[in-house]
């Protein structure tokens, strides 16, 4: 059973996403916040598979709270929730250390599969605002001291290194398969031990890493 905390301030929505999650059989949702703070209170009570965390929150906000969520000990995984003009906080919630973000308008098949695929370690990239809003807002990402993207690789091998590209572009374990003309396996393989040697902890990490270092150019393919 997939154990999910909704953290959003307008009920609505809360119940919205309530609705849609225990219509499944193999999901429960725990528990509902209204701010960042009681969110994280929560989480270390319930201690929730995901977590769902609204941006924008009276006091604690969601980029605040999936900081203190994810650096607790309760091993909860973030999604972050964003609508369209709240954009320019999806690269802050990142790397805060959520393991994606959803688009509040999303399809109900879209968020269930999002919440899946968190509880069962991966990061959600999928859809394809993901990439636009990359796009976007990558510069944002640059803030600070960019290390240079070849120290990064160094201890990469060649084909890890393409492996670490084409995630870092957005593309799923079956398109890397095709574009390297190897087994869904063979990547899964190659995205392990680049993460491990990277200290990286899923595919959202790799993302962030790369537009940080200038490994992927914010409009690049």
């Amino acid at each position: 059973m997939i154990r999910v905390l909704l953290v959003d301030e307008q009920s609505l929505l809360r119940l919205g996403f309530r609705m849609i999650l225990e219509a499944e059989p193999d999901i429960e949702v725990v528990g509902e916040a209204a701010d960042g703070a009681s969110g994280v209170s929560m989480t270390e009570a319930t201690r929730p598979d995901v977590v769902l965390v609204d941006v924008r929150m009276p006091g604690t906000d969601g980029i605040a709270a999936t900081e203190q969520i994810t650096a607790g000990a309760s091993g909860a995984r973030v999604l972050i929730l964003t609508t369209y003009d709240l954009d320019e906080y999806v690269h802050a919630g990142l790397r805060a250390g959520a393991s994606g973000f959803l688009l509040k308008d999303a399809p109900p098949a879209e968020l269930l599969s999002a919440v899946r695929t968190v509880a069962a370690g991966d990061a959600v990239l999928a859809p394809s605002a993901t990439r636009r809003l990359l796009d976007r807002f990558g510069p944002l990402l640059a803030s600070g001291e960019p290390r240079a993207g070849d120290a990064v690789l160094a201890d990469l091998t060649e084909r890890e290194r393409d492996v670490f590209r084409l995630v870092a572009a957005g593309r799923s374990n079956r398109e890397i398969a095709a574009d390297l003309f190897v087994s869904e396996g063979t990547v899964k393989v190659h995205v392990s031990r680049l993460l491990t040697k990277l200290g990286l902890r899923d595919r959202v990490q790799v993302v962030v890493l790369a537009y940080e270092t200038g490994i992927i150019v914010p409009g690049s393919s």
